[in-house]
């Protein structure tokens, strides 16, 4: 990419300080953010030298830029999270889902409860976790409950209740129960889940046993599961630290421009679960990953006592040695660190250098499975395609071209063409198309007018045509495309039509003229083929039509302005971007597209009265 003089002119001025940088494509927008302990010599790096092939797709769109100075490398590292979260850019690692995790909380109330949540705050409960899913939370919440007798109702009923007979409550609704108890039962859960399972499991074996001597079977059944219970729920640790810390153990794994990142949860020593993260990524493999675990912290609240991140020469993380070199992924750990204040570390030996090559290992194979998943995918797509044509009686379906008309009662009718190749949907080869000769709602005419719009192009332009044409319906769109193709072009390629049932789902393939039903199985390849491609030429129709009923509503409430034409509401979308923005404006925002005052005013006033 030739750099522009205003590139240059900024890149003579880069300070030689930490802080972010923010480089933006042609129209102005942020694609990517960036954190630097050097800035000059970071964004000087995206306009000199070679680069990989993805790092060469985000310096291609780059125009301008930006940089914000801060005073340490904490800050910058905060500031890039802050910024991520503010500008989404498309080309930055971002936790997009915002996942917040789930903990088991003890209630603070005069008669505490169990409850699982994603919300930590001050509030004088007691939180324990994170853990990586909602089913584990739960599953943990459940043993309790059964070993636990805390109220179980949100707000307390007139009388006791099934809990309280089967001894899961102390029933607060109608006894006095002492505060006492309550704080002794809170004690016990909080060893419970701070890793002392195997002194409730010594008790409950004692009572079992206790039980069994005095002919209580059933009460000693009530024990034995208790206990199975504890050792399915809370036993599948697959290694143990000494310690007895709460740690939160980190990996990662790089391949194809596709980032996995391995959480591994150890709570009290013992490693009880994990947790993997896969997206794409564009800049540094390392600065990328800590961009990952910042924004993890920045949503969750509730910290381990200690941290485990990768060494830089560990595994795929070689893969970036200019940061190592310079210094900068320790910094950036020890900017963590200061910003959490708890130990962030990266082991170099022993058992904790051992669970990083775990959390490490794992990523990898999260990844490995990922694009294995992907290629039997694409097998199973080019056999599904290869059965259709033996369905259909064709030598092979490579190439199809679908469509799916759009309309309301008529109005703003469209079409749209999506295409797959080998089963598989090749997005740049769709079409959309505005309906220009028919009027009302006719499926048939519509139809027949985008089919000679697509083949009269395919064959003045000679583009490929394709192998099999599907149409959204049956007998009447059949007909008419066939009617189109080889009466008025002189084109015999196969038609089928996709019919659906009472409830909108594929139901039938439809070919041949008089069109007959292909009997092809429900629970084939072939068919879960045909409905991904309906599906998809519907879902693009329709978005189509949506933009297109948007931008007409737009039009035609600023036409209904006086002194508002074609011209001037243009001017008025390019500028403004919105209809909601052009009415949260003020009448000087109106002065730079040469609109009067009056106008202005009367433009706003006539936005805010409709409802």
């Amino acid at each position: 990419m030739e750099t522009s003089d205003n590139i240059r002119n900024k890149l003579a001025l880069l300070p030689d300080q930490p802080g972010c940088y923010l480089m933006k494509n042609g129209e102005g927008a942020i694609i990517y953010v960036g954190k630097a302990k050097v800035l000059k010599n970071r964004v000087r790096s995206y306009f000199s030298g070679s680069h990989n092939a993805k790092t060469q797709r985000l310096v291609s769109e780059i125009r301008d830029f930006e940089y914000i100075v801060t005073s340490s490398n904490m800050e910058a590292l905060i500031l890039e999270c802050n910024l991520i979260k503010q500008y989404h850019p498309r080309y930055n690692v971002l936790l997009k889902d915002d996942k917040s995790f789930p903990y088991i909380k003890i209630t603070s109330d005069a008669h505490p409860k169990l409850e699982v949540t994603r919300r930590v705050v001050k509030d004088k409960g007691k939180y324990f976790g994170p853990y990586p899913n909602a089913y584990a939370a739960q599953e943990t919440k459940k043993l309790l409950d059964r070993l636990y007798p805390l109220r179980k109702c949100k707000k307390l009923p007139d009388k006791v209740c099934l809990y309280y007979h089967l001894g899961q409550c102390v029933a607060p609704c109608e006894f006095t129960v002492d505060k006492a108890v309550y704080e002794d039962m809170v004690q016990q859960i909080t060893r419970f889940l701070n890793g002392g399972q195997d002194e409730v499991k010594a008790q409950l074996q004692s009572k079992m046993e206790s039980a069994a001597e005095a002919l209580e079977f059933e009460r000693a059944k009530e024990y034995r599961d208790q206990i199975l219970n504890i050792e399915a729920v809370m036993e599948k640790q697959k290694i143990t630290l000494t310690d007895s810390l709460d740690r939160d153990i980190f990996g990662f794994a790089v391949d194809k421009g596709w980032m996995c990142v391995q959480i591994l949860y150890m709570r009290q020593g013992k490693l009880i679960e994990r947790h993997a993260t896969t997206f794409p990524y564009y800049g540094e493999p390392y600065d990328d990953f800590m961009t990952f675990v910042t924004q993890y912290y920045s949503d969750n609240p509730a910290l381990p006592k200690e941290i485990f991140l990768p060494a830089a020469q560990d595994g795929s993380v070689q893969e970036a040695p200019q940061a190592e070199a310079s210094g900068e992924v320790e910094d950036a750990r020890a900017a963590l660190q200061k910003w959490l204040k708890v130990k962030v570390l990266a082991p170099q030996r022993g058992k904790k250098k051992d669970v990083v090559l775990m959390a490490m290992n794992n990523a990898k194979v999260t990844l490995d499975e990922k694009f294995k998943l992907i290629e039997r995918d694409e097998e199973r797509s080019v056999k599904a395609s290869d059965g259709l044509a033996g369905y259909l009686g064709l030598a092979s379906v490579r190439r199809i071209e679908a469509f799916d008309n759009s309309n309301i009662q008529g109005a703003d009718p469209v079409s749209a063409m999506v295409v797959f190749t080998d089963g598989k949907p090749d997005k740049k080869e769709y079409r959309k198309y505005k309906v220009k000769t028919v009027q009302g709602p006719d499926d048939y005419e519509t139809m027949r007018e985008v089919i000679r719009r697509r083949y009269e192009r395919v064959l003045k332009e000679g583009l490929q045509p394709p192998d099999l044409i599907i149409v959204d319906g049956g007998r009447g769109q059949i007909s008419a495309a066939i009617d189109v193709l080889q009466n008025e072009l002189g084109l015999f390629i196969p038609v089928c039509g996709l019919v659906k049932d009472a409830k909108h789902r594929t139901a039938q393939l439809m070919t041949g003229d008089p069109p007959k039903i292909v009997p092809l199985p429900r629970d084939s390849q072939e068919f879960y083929m045909l409905q991904r491609i309906q599906d998809e030429v519907h879902r693009f129709a329709i978005t189509f039509h949506r933009d297109i009923r948007a931008k007409s509503m737009v039009a035609s409430r600023l036409d209904a302005i006086p002194g508002i034409g074609e011209k001037r509401r243009k001017l008025l979308l390019k500028h403004f971007g919105s209809l909601k923005k052009m009415k949260e404006a003020s009448v000087d925002d109106f002065r730079p597209l040469s609109i009067g005052d009056k106008l202005a005013a009367q433009i706003i006033e006539s936005l805010r009265q409709e409802p």
